[in-house]
């Protein structure tokens, strides 16, 4: 038996009226509890003179709704999960300012959604070596400069996964914000990322059980993605690229958007280029500069992480052929094994176990076609 708290009537308000939560919003500001709504739901139109007939005719037909809240509050009873309604001190502030928030979040895991630094970072889900790299950069810089700051992301392919991989190896805490219920993970090959992220951070929706990961609810997610931080940081995106919207929902809510450059012609650069030269995104450049701007840090604090070796000299370690190649890469870009052994001079047997030391020490990548890559 369930006890039918102010939650519960949350969850059925949240279901019986889902896409309409700015009209729900102004009925329990004008009354202050779900649970009188329902009480009074007969003569709602007392309550909300302008409120229209489907509003009027959902209240009157709730029983789908009353019962699909029961089902939820027996189903994050049984799995640990927080149901947090606008109402309550522990929903999220920033979000909660949002027109559009969800009234209803569910959340598994531990994080506190009211920490001061959070930072959304999303992309092309096809993202390049370069975006993957530019991503595990920010993320590993910005943990030195602000040690308690989270990522928070949408757990999808591409820039979202490397970039909660990223927070999970550095030891920082990271949101995954899912568009279907918690009775699932999309894409399932994130599953296991997905359990890490439970543990280090949380997985937050607004979405019940059962809830497919239909598109439209992507476009949903993105408004909480946005929501949750203080800034979004676009990494790449092709010219039409879903995390446009979430950039652009982030600039509706008045929050600081940044983007990554990319050369001109680039596919997946396209639309972090637009945002640029349309003012609609600030140039990112670095975490340092990210976070400078954010008010995150300051000059003083700044160049005391750099003295302490965050821009560390570039790989002190490496033997003297080591540092030719990268020499040579630095200078020309990725190579084949046989143009590096003509630009070295290095015979070919071994330049390859340099290369392989090289590789083992994260220096540098073997791309498909035995093209090596620096790592910046």
């Amino acid at each position: 038996m369930i006890y039918k708290d102010e939650t519960f009537y949350m969850l059925a308000l949240s279901r019986m009226y889902f896409f309409h939560i700015a009209e729900i919003r102004l009925l329990l500001e004008r009354v202050g509890s779900a649970k009188v709504l329902f009480e009074h739901r007969k003569n709602i139109h007392d309550i909300l003179p302008e409120c229209n007939k489907k509003l009027l005719d959902a209240f009157l037909n709730c029983d789908e709704a009353l019962k699909r809240a029961e089902e939820e509050m027996l189903f994050t009873q049984r799995h640990g999960i927080r149901c947090l309604t606008i109402n309550d001190a522990d929903y999220p502030a920033l979000l909660s300012d949002c027109d559009d928030a969800p009234i209803v979040l569910f959340v598994l895991g531990g994080i506190n959604l009211n920490r001061q630094h959070i930072v959304s970072v999303v992309g092309t889900r096809r993202c390049t070596e370069y975006g993957r790299e530019t991503t595990e950069r920010f993320v590993r810089e910005l943990r030195e400069i602000c040690p308690d700051a989270v990522i928070c992301s949408g757990l999808a392919y591409g820039i979202d996964i490397v970039a909660h991989r990223a927070a999970l190896e550095g030891g920082m805490d990271t949101i995954g914000v899912l568009a279907h219920g918690l009775d699932t993970i999309y894409p399932a090959s994130h599953r296991n990322t997905a359990k890490e992220v439970m543990r280090h951070g949380g997985l937050v929706t607004e979405y019940f059980q059962n809830t497919n990961a239909d598109k439209m609810n992507f476009l949903r997610r993105n408004r909480i993605i946005a929501g949750l931080s203080c800034a979004t940081v676009v990494i790449e995106s092709a010219y039409r690229g879903g995390s446009l919207s979430t950039a652009r929902i982030a600039g509706e809510y008045n929050r600081d958007v940044f983007a990554v450059p990319g050369r001109i012609g680039d596919q997946y650069s396209e639309g972090c280029n637009e945002l640029i030269a349309k003012n609609k995104g600030q140039i990112f450049t670095s975490a340092y500069d990210f976070a400078l701007c954010m008010g995150w840090t300051n000059e003083e604090k700044l160049e005391k992480v750099r003295a302490n070796g965050i821009q560390r000299e570039l790989f002190p370690s490496l033997t003297d052929i080591e540092k030719k190649v990268v020499g040579i890469l630095s200078e020309t870009g990725d190579m084949q094994i046989n143009m590096l052994a003509v630009h070295s001079k290095t015979a070919i047997p071994e330049l390859s176990s340099v290369l392989f030391n090289l590789e083992m020490a994260g220096v540098v990548k073997m791309l498909p076609g035995g093209v090596y890559h620096l790592i910046q």
